[in-house]
């Protein structure tokens, strides 16, 4: 009989929430989660405007009905066109239902296609990758408080106390010309990637959540880094996905007349 080489594939299994928190009264986070076309995203409208949580859904929605791509590269402009296009639409929205108030979403997104990853946002909600029990941020925020980081003007650690630490530089909704920021990067077996809004990273240190995804399973830990934002007094609405790269079951081609006689 002949040999056979059979090459498994590496299969995105991904699990997700978005919670309340305990303060505020509306949920402005949104989610999306598209295993089949590997692609997720996390939007979070802006605290303190008016109808964050309409521009956090119009943003994740425009998302929703993107088909699989064939190369990367054309995933990438379609994800990209659709976000310019909600930025529009966010601010037609604002100036015809809200007399032209500021309304605002961030995003961040997460695509895979082969071995390769693809991270697309605007503003602070943030993308991680957990490979070897190191945490690695994937996004860089627009803030003020990370551009007087990377000026160093401020560390990162009193970043978290600076006055102005929850005001962010870029927005779906808000300018009329939109930036997304593209990161590209590798995937492997066993790979977890978070994606998450603020209301989860600024009540928990990349050593704690680092510490929840190395002893659960990704479904037991979207549910604990979510309970300890919430037993730290979550005032922000928190939004955890978690995705990770499995093994693909094997599957034997079938046999042929050729494979019976040999």
């Amino acid at each position: 009989m002949k040999d056979i080489t059979v090459r498994r594939p590496v299969v995105w299994k991904s699990v997700h929430d978005s919670n309340l928190g305990l303060v505020r009264e509306v949920n402005e986070d949104a989610v999306l989660s598209l295993p089949r076309q590997q692609i997720w995203a996390v939007a979070d409208g802006m605290g303190g405007h008016e109808a964050g949580d309409v521009a956090s859904r119009m943003t994740v929605s425009a998302l929703e009905d993107i088909a699989p791509a064939a190369a990367l590269s054309e995933l990438v402009d379609d994800i990209e066109d659709r976000l310019l296009d909600v930025n529009h639409r966010i601010l037609e929205f604002a100036d015809i239902m809200l007399d032209g108030r500021t309304v605002g979403s961030t995003v961040v997104t997460l695509s895979i296609k082969g071995r390769v990853g693809v991270c697309m946002w605007v503003g602070d909600s943030r993308l991680y990758r957990f490979r070897n029990r190191e945490l690695v941020q994937l996004s860089r925020d627009h803030s003020h408080v990370e551009e007087l980081i990377q000026q160093g003007y401020i560390t990162a650690e009193n970043a978290k106390n600076d006055p102005e630490a929850n005001v962010i530089t870029r927005a779906v909704g808000t300018d009329h010309e939109l930036y997304v920021d593209i990161n590209l990067f590798s995937t492997q077996l066993g790979d977890i990637f978070l994606l998450c809004s603020d209301g989860l990273y600024n009540l928990l240190s990349k050593d704690e959540i680092a510490d929840t995804l190395t002893d659960a399973a990704i479904d037991a830990a979207v549910d604990s880094l979510i309970q300890q934002a919430l037993e730290r007094g979550a005032d922000d609405n928190v939004s955890v996905i978690l995705v990770k790269g499995e093994q693909a079951p094997v599957t034997q081609p079938a046999p042929t007349a050729a494979d019976a006689d040999s």
